[in-house]
């Protein structure tokens, strides 16, 4: 498979497959194909779906399978943002945010990753629940905003506003941390906890999270200006 994206901060990914070769997508992800692109709708069985809806995804998936020849599928992002090309392989695995996954290679399995330290899910912006991608291929996810990467060394931390957390390698680690100080935790505009999160690994971090958006925009729509 070839693929390319464009169009940010409003982008596609344009995926070429081989003849007979089968693209997954979230339900709903298709934006335009060529007329041999053959799609089927499953729910890979009742653990995956109820898996997928737990991570914030819709239980069914969709596979395109290009019939006949070669074939072309556009995927567009369902929130101004980044799409993000990930190879997923043994001992590779990424951990993404919530509802993240737009399309995957047939190899690429998804499950549920549930953290670990019950303050970093209640406290930590990204729940209990996380999406991890495991298994052999390549995996297309939609973020917010831009995106930032970190490298961290072992032991390396980088603490994170609510929501800002978008993906990490399994290698890393996420706990939480509270702010310092009363008066900054209920004056200071940054809530009363962070996201910590500890390498080794990488960390791609989101510039504008969908709730944060949603929090500049109400006083305008509230006020109707």
């Amino acid at each position: 498979m070839k693929y390319t994206i464009q169009g940010e901060p409003l982008p596609v990914v344009i995926c070429e497959l081989e003849a007979n070769e089968t693209l997954i997508t979230e339900n709903g992800a298709m934006s335009w194909m060529s007329p041999n692109m053959e799609m089927d709708t499953s729910g890979g069985g009742l653990g995956k779906m109820f898996g997928r809806a737990f991570s914030g995804e819709k239980m069914f998936v969709n596979r395109y399978t290009a019939r006949g020849g070669n074939g072309m599928i556009g995927l567009a992002s369902s929130f101004p943002g980044s799409i993000r090309a990930y190879e997923i392989a043994p001992g590779c695995d990424i951990v993404a945010q919530k509802s993240a996954f737009l399309a995957s290679t047939a190899g690429v399995e998804m499950s549920v990753f549930f953290q670990k330290k019950v303050g970093a899910g209640f406290f930590g912006g990204e729940g209990f629940i996380m999406q991890r991608l495991s298994g052999n291929g390549t995996a297309f996810l939609e973020f917010d905003g831009s995106i930032v990467e970190y490298e961290l060394a072992p032991g390396q931390q980088i603490i994170i506003d609510t929501g800002y957390l978008a993906a990490m390698t399994s290698s890393c680690s996420v706990d939480i941390k509270a702010v310092s100080g009363v008066k900054n935790a209920l004056l200071g505009g940054e809530g009363f906890f962070n996201t910590v999160v500890t390498g080794p690994g990488k960390v791609w971090l989101q510039t504008m999270p969908i709730g944060q958006m949603a929090g500049a925009l109400n006083p305008y729509i509230v006020s109707g200006k």
